[in-house]
């Protein structure tokens, strides 16, 4: 087996990212080591089984190399990173794991009140599932069968609905009739740091306002916005991040009851925007298994399942990683390491501008800094081309990581990291990247771009589209 300090020469013979050349992709890191555990003489089966309240479970098979002490070290990174991926891909306050009993006590001190992973244990113990986190050793024999919920929702386009979408820097709305827009518009707001939720509130119903003045009635409502949402309650958004415990239990946490109940309990049903990027792109298309992913001030994914449904899966892949190296960027909110938000969003250009030559002023914000990248690049300025060139292997990689765990058809891109010519930049190099080193995926998935019309529609007629009437 290749020692571990040598694990990385592989990127010798790979595609590096132009202003990153140190990037270490997970989905090489993963392909070299299953290579190794093909070829060991007596691999282990592992089964991680991720349970949630209401005792769905998702279940995820690997093989690891022999449990001897000279691969302890490469294969509880290998789990824990995989461990890391699926918490924040489908969500689990129990954490099962057979075939593996030293490293399952080992990850269970990872992800502990005082271990590496503490800010996941706190995410999904109390904040998403209001349950502590739990990891432990089973018998094969003793864990769950896979229980998945697969929920068919949208497509509904009858009656006088609104649509809308809350994103970091604005929020959207549509009215819509039969499934035809009649209005739309976003409205800047700077929701991120409010310490006061009724900004939130009379923002959230501003927009539904200017959006009901343009029907004759309002039958239903439907939106999506960033974070978890379960049955239409709020349980970790980053847009109420600067409102205190208190008054997010008190006033944000049940904030679309209230509306729902201002608007005369009509349908009304709120999802995670992602779900809703997937589902506008599998509505457009007349496809199943896509992945939508918006490359925006956050990295916001969506899934439609093969069978054309949403799973109750939380696909947060910004906190997802995507680079092995043990220096990588840090995640400002959770502390981790190599995750995507740090490649895949307005912080990436942000992070890679002065790498590119490209100085900004201290404090210029991310989506300035993004406005002036776009402009540099329809001026064919080289350093922003090349900003988008490494975003675009990043994509690459990062697809192919995604593919280990989704069943993937299409890839749906959006947001404004992909407007312009910057956009065409960042999906030349991801299919690059995917034709050079993962041919069999790069023959199976398509890269999908929305139109104009369906950037500016498409999500809001999917999130209308949610709740049925009658």
């Amino acid at each position: 087996m290749r020692p571990q300090s040598e694990s990385t020469n592989i990127m010798d013979t790979i595609i590096k990212p132009i202003l990153d050349p140190e990037f270490a992709p997970s989905a090489i890191w993963n392909k070299e080591y299953r290579e190794q555990v093909a070829a060991s003489s007596d691999p282990g089966d592992v089964a991680l089984a991720l349970v949630r309240p209401d005792e769905t479970c998702s279940l995820y098979r690997i093989q690891i190399l022999p449990l001897t002490a000279e691969n302890e070290a490469r294969t509880l990174r290998y789990l824990e990173r995989i461990l890391k991926f699926l918490l924040w891909q489908r969500g689990a306050c129990k954490v099962l794991i057979s075939g593996c009993s030293p490293l399952a006590e080992k990850l269970s001190a990872i992800y502990s009140d005082k271990g590496a992973r503490s800010f996941d244990y706190h995410f999904f113990g109390e904040k998403v599932y209001g349950h502590p986190l739990e990891i432990e050793q089973r018998a094969a024999a003793d864990l769950p069968q896979p229980n998945e919920q697969e929920i068919r929702m949208g497509y509904n386009l009858d009656g006088c609905r609104i649509g809308f979408d809350l994103g970091g820097s604005d929020r959207k709305c549509a009215a819509v009739i039969d499934g035809e827009v009649v209005f739309s518009e976003e409205v800047e707001w700077n929701p991120y740091f409010e310490n006061d939720p009724n900004y939130h509130i009379a923002g959230i119903n501003d927009t539904l306002k200017r959006a009901a003045a343009h029907l004759p009635r309002v039958d239903a409502i439907g939106g999506s916005a960033a974070g978890v949402y379960v049955n239409n309650e709020v349980r970790v958004a980053s847009l109420f991040r600067g409102v205190s415990p208190g008054d997010f239990d008190t006033k944000v946490r049940r904030l679309f009851f209230d509306l729902k109940e201002e608007w005369q309990n009509i349908p009304f049903q709120v999802v995670n925007d992602g779900e809703v990027t997937a589902l506008a792109g599998s509505m457009s298309m007349g496809e199943n298994a896509v992945l939508g992913i918006s490359m925006g001030t956050s990295l916001a994914a969506g899934y439609i399942t093969p069978e054309g449904s949403i799973t109750p899966w939380l696909n947060e892949l910004a906190f997802a990683p995507v680079d092995y190296r043990e220096d990588a960027p840090a995640d400002e909110w959770s502390g981790d390491l190599g995750c995507g938000v740090q490649y895949l969003t307005q912080q990436a250009v942000a992070r890679l501008a002065p790498l590119a030559g490209i100085d900004f002023p201290a404090g210029t914000p991310f989506p300035e800094q993004l406005v002036e990248v776009q402009r540099l690049m329809a001026e064919g300025d080289e350093r922003a081309a090349n900003i988008y060139s490494t975003i675009g292997t990043y994509l690459g990689y990062s697809i192919a990581h995604y593919s280990e765990f989704y069943t993937i058809r299409k890839i749906l891109l959006l947001g404004r990291v992909t407007s312009g010519q910057g956009g065409t930049v960042i999906i030349e190099k991801a299919r690059e990247t995917l034709d050079a080193l993962f041919p069999e995926l790069a023959g199976q998935i398509e890269f999908v771009t929305p139109s104009e019309k369906e950037k500016r529609h498409g999500q809001a007629v999917a999130a209308a589209s949610l709740p049925s009437i009658g």
